[in-house]
């Protein structure tokens, strides 16, 4: 979580200047206690006592977010526990996370009355409490209407008001419950911990070396294989991808760790798709490559994520007992997929529609008498590749399984965790998706799951990561991405 650091309070002397005569006189002990009063209360104002206010959005992001304030208090409003009642039920993340917090809440509190303040086990940490919902001289209900984010930020308001000694923060995902708490003079933060800090820094997994020498690219193409140390002056991260560049003369290459060289990497033909371009071959090598097991492709609608994993995914169908394609289900206009008609496959198919989409494009490359095109028939009746959404996943153990998870942006850290650690033997697990496209309300490109992957996986070495540039969908969609 990051906190906010109080500014410098400086004590200006009220002493009237000394003429110039004195200038060369000693130091006095005025001085010296001016600047030591300065710092004594520099030092008072970065040690205030801070107490955050949790919303409902911050527990379903994180059930354990209260165990990561240090050593300042934590309060959670009675309306959150109102809400996280709502969720309680249910096999999506959101509904784990609100039933591992109130067990959380249920073993914490014990015999003791959730409106006193009751120690977070754990060295240095704060206290926590319930507040009830009170109204204080400004009221957020009567100011904005009746609403339970307007109810959080009353007891939010109320508990500035009882602890004036303390520096109250409102915690948040939702922003326009920022804002208002903001508007009512309350300092509100969103929740940072599992946030990336700068997304213009995530790791893309390749570069480009120009004016590399031709002996070298030569090299390459003759034996496959060089030292790295010829090309790199410095050592990079585990499974990185590089277009290698001399005056005639270009190649593509992958740093093998294990080696400690670079390895030439070749435009492999997947299932009867073919890269178009060089982050594309860098992809389909990872997703091909054995010893890698995790793979995040990352990029902008029409560059060819979940088709490059699909082919693959069918080209190495018999290392695997099983193909999984996965997508988190994000209901339109809010509307949870129960409203929707017929039963639980009806509802989820306008959701696995993309997915199929891809699949008919690869069975398409072929004949309809063609042995692969019946295969991938064959394949999808016998469940040997099955499209599922997420939700089933949990408790689960994936064992010999290539695991595709689409739209990877629309999850949580937590709930990217929770899929990796499926994870069996022979298992390979495959995360896709723009961290710019996202449709949930509480996550941004900083705080979905897919950019924390990027960013806390780099340099392992069972990970690989590509960001692909290009669209290659069609040049309409190209016109799409680039202008509008």
């Amino acid at each position: 979580m990051r906190m906010l650091n109080p500014g410098k309070i400086t004590k200006a002397s009220s002493e009237p200047s000394k003429p110039a005569k004195t200038a060369t006189t000693p130091k006095t002990s005025r001085t010296k206690k001016a600047s030591t009063s300065a710092e004594t209360d520099t030092a008072k104002a970065s040690k205030t006592k801070k107490v955050f206010v949790l919303d409902t959005s911050v527990i379903l992001y994180d059930h354990s977010a209260i165990q990561n304030f240090q050593e300042h208090d934590v309060a959670i409003p009675i309306t959150v526990l109102e809400e996280l009642d709502n969720f309680k039920k249910g096999n999506d993340i959101k509904n784990f996370e609100a039933r591992e917090f109130i067990r959380f809440i249920d073993k914490l509190s014990g015999e003791h009355k959730l409106q006193d303040w009751l120690p977070l086990n754990g060295k240095n940490k704060g206290n926590f409490k319930v507040l009830m919902n009170y109204s204080s001289s400004v009221d957020a209900v009567e100011i904005f209407g009746e609403k339970n984010d307007h109810r959080i930020l009353n007891s939010a308001l109320q508990l500035q008001r009882e602890r004036p000694e303390s520096k109250v923060v409102l915690v948040t995902k939702d922003i326009n419950l920022r804002l208002k708490a903001r508007a009512l003079n309350l300092v509100s933060e969103d929740y940072e911990t599992g946030k990336i800090q700068d997304v213009g820094e995530l790791y893309t997994g390749n570069d480009t070396l120009e004016d590399v020498s031709a002996t070298i690219i030569n090299e390459l193409y003759e034996k496959g294989e060089c030292e790295s140390e010829k090309v790199l002056t410095t050592t990079p991260s585990d499974n990185h991808y590089f277009i290698l560049k001399s005056f005639k003369s270009s190649t593509l290459a992958f740093y093998n760790a294990a080696e400690k060289q670079l390895e030439r990497v070749d435009k492999l033909n997947a299932f009867g798709v073919k890269p178009r371009n060089a982050e594309q071959a860098f992809a389909l090598h990872a997703l091909m490559n054995t010893n890698i097991k995790l793979v995040t492709v990352q990029g902008v609608a029409g560059t060819g994520k979940t088709l490059l994993a699909l082919a693959s995914a069918l080209e190495q169908r018999k290392e695997y007992k099983q193909i999984y394609l996965a997508r988190p289900v994000v209901p339109l206009s809010n509307k949870d997929i129960g409203y929707l008609p017929g039963d639980i496959k009806s509802k989820l198919n306008p959701y696995m529609e993309p997915l199929w989409d891809n699949l008919k494009y690869i069975q398409n490359q072929f004949a309809e008498t063609s042995k692969e095109f019946q295969k991938i028939r064959d394949m999808v009746d016998l469940e040997k590749l099955l499209i599922t959404p997420l939700a089933y996943i949990r408790g689960r153990s994936l064992s010999n399984i290539f695991f595709i998870v689409d739209e990877a942006q629309n999850l949580t850290p937590h709930e990217v965790k929770t899929i990796i650690s499926r994870a069996g033997e022979n298992t390979k697990i495959i995360f896709t998706g723009d961290i710019h496209q996202i449709d949930t309300p509480y996550l941004d490109s900083q705080s979905n799951g897919l950019s924390y992957l990027i960013d806390r996986a780099k340099n392992h070495p069972l990970y690989a990561h590509i960001t692909l540039l290009k669209g290659e969908r069609s040049e309409l969609a190209n016109l799409a991405n680039e202008l509008l």
